[in-house]
């Protein structure tokens, strides 16, 4: 787990001198995000997050939170952002966001999901159109069988002890686990098809976390970003 603050030094600095290079537009997502930060949260304001979720934060996702910004700029569409509500509480924003709990981030994060033959076997069974005479036949075939994907695949229990914190598109996302033997560690979520949650690795195979998957953004975003002439 990542317990040096080193890491991030300069960090925010370097972001938003993103934003002035040449080819700051070919970074993906940078339209989106902009390469903006919101500001880092204060001592006791991150106090306050963790208060409310009954747990502390993996140690490199607290210290950007305190030193880079509370969300903005990175991977993809960006990381959500989390930001105190009119009811004083923190939630974090972004689509796909609303599918963690925070009541449950105390909770070990499962590492084994469903079973995989199961799933494989449920996969196989995938109603497909030319097979009936009748759309609404087909119609009501695939929502049932669409249900029971759903209930193998997007159980509350699936992701508890995880917060959802990017977007990739076309309802493929990436999960900060908080809580468990996998804790700071980023997770890939392809539920959209049909896939269960996977650990994401670097090129060397081991698992990145969360300071590792922020910083290997940066370092891509200023090669692309710099590249055009």
């Amino acid at each position: 787990m990542d317990t040096s603050t080193d890491v991030w030094t300069g960090v925010r600095e370097r972001v938003r001198e993103l934003a002035r290079e040449p080819g700051a537009g070919e970074v993906f997502g940078a339209r989106s995000h902009g390469f903006e930060l919101l500001d880092p949260l204060t001592p006791g304001e991150l106090a306050e997050v963790e208060g409310q979720l009954g747990t502390r934060l993996p140690e490199g996702y607290r210290e950007f939170l305190l030193r880079v910004g509370a969300g903005g700029a990175g991977p993809a569409y960006g990381v959500f952002p989390v930001v105190r509500g009119a009811d004083g509480r923190w939630r974090w924003q972004g689509d796909g966001a609303d599918l963690a709990a925070p009541s449950r981030l105390a909770e070990p994060f499962p590492v084994t999901g469903p079973d995989p033959a199961s799933l494989a076997a449920l996969r196989a069974q995938e109603p497909a159109e030319e097979d009936f005479g009748d759309i609404e036949e087909f119609d009501r075939v695939y929502e049932a069988w669409d249900a029971r994907m759903g209930d193998l695949l997007w159980a509350e229990d699936r992701t508890a002890g995880a917060l959802c914190l990017c977007h990739l598109g076309c309802a493929l996302r990436q999960w900060l686990v908080v809580s468990g033997p996998e804790a700071g560690r980023m997770w890939n979520d392809g539920r959209v098809d049909d896939e269960d949650l996977r650990p994401l690795t670097g090129a060397d195979g081991r698992p990145l976390t969360f300071t590792d998957w922020y910083l290997a953004w940066l370092r891509e975003a200023s090669r692309t970003a710099a590249a055009r002439p």
